[in-house]
C-alpha cells in the first residue's frame, strides 16, 4: 500500500494476542454459605486451542479465530479475517515478539501494518485484559471432559464478549490510547 493509497482512510488501532484454553482448571474463588466449603474438581489433561485475538479500544470492537495451532499460517488467515472484516480500514495492530509475528512465510494484507510491544511487556497490551475476562466469566472453576467441550464454551463465550462494546472499552480504552490522535496524513 503506498502513502497516497494510505491518506485519507481510517486508522483502526488494534491490539494482537494469541491465548490458550484446555482442560487443566484455573482455580478461583467462589462464594459458599457458611459453614460449607467449595469443592471444586480438578483436571490435569493438557489439550489446548487457540484463541486469537485483536481489540479495537476506541470502537469498542474484538475480532477472534478459534484454531488448533499457534503458527504463521494460523496467524496469516487471522490477518486475512481482520483485514476482511475491517476493508475500508487502515490497520496499525500492535503485538508482541512471537514467532509467529516474525515469520519469513507469514502474508500480511496490504490494508495492515504491524507495530512490535517491546519485548517482555504484556501489561501494554489490553488484549490479555480480554482472555482474563473470558477465563474469569466463561471458565471458572470448571472442568471439561474433552476438547470439544472447551470449543463450544469459546465459541459461545467469544460472540457473548465481541458483542458486549461498552464492556470491551471499559476493559481497553486506557487513558493513553483514547488519547491517541488517529489520522493517515
Amino acid at each position: 500500500m503506498t502513502p497516497e493509497e494510505v491518506r485519507g482512510r481510517r486508522v483502526r488501532l488494534m491490539f494482537q494476542d494469541e491465548a490458550r484454553f484446555g482442560r487443566m482448571v484455573r482455580m478461583r474463588r467462589c462464594w459458599s454459605p457458611a459453614p460449607h466449603r467449595p469443592s471444586v474438581s480438578n483436571g490435569y489433561e493438557r489439550e489446548f486451542v487457540y484463541v486469537y485475538g485483536a481489540v479495537s479500544p476506541i470502537e469498542g470492537d474484538m475480532d477472534w479465530m478459534i484454531s488448533q495451532k499457534m503458527n504463521a499460517e494460523q496467524m496469516t488467515l487471522f490477518l486475512s479475517q481482520v483485514s476482511a472484516a475491517h476493508p475500508e480500514d487502515f490497520i496499525v495492530m500492535v503485538l508482541d515478539g512471537a514467532s509467529s509475528h516474525k515469520a519469513k512465510d507469514l502474508r500480511r494484507p496490504d490494508n495492515i501494518r504491524f507495530l512490535a510491544l517491546p519485548p517482555y511487556a504484556p501489561e501494554l497490551n489490553p488484549q490479555e485484559h480480554l482472555w482474563d475476562e473470558l477465563r474469569e466469566k466463561e471458565f471458572p472453576n470448571r472442568v471439561f471432559n474433552d476438547l470439544a467441550t472447551v470449543i463450544r464454551q469459546l465459541q459461545q463465550g467469544l460472540p457473548r464478549l465481541s458483542a458486549d462494546r461498552e464492556r470491551l472499552r471499559s476493559l481497553t480504552a486506557w487513558p493513553w490510547i483514547v488519547s491517541l490522535i488517529l489520522t493517515a496524513n
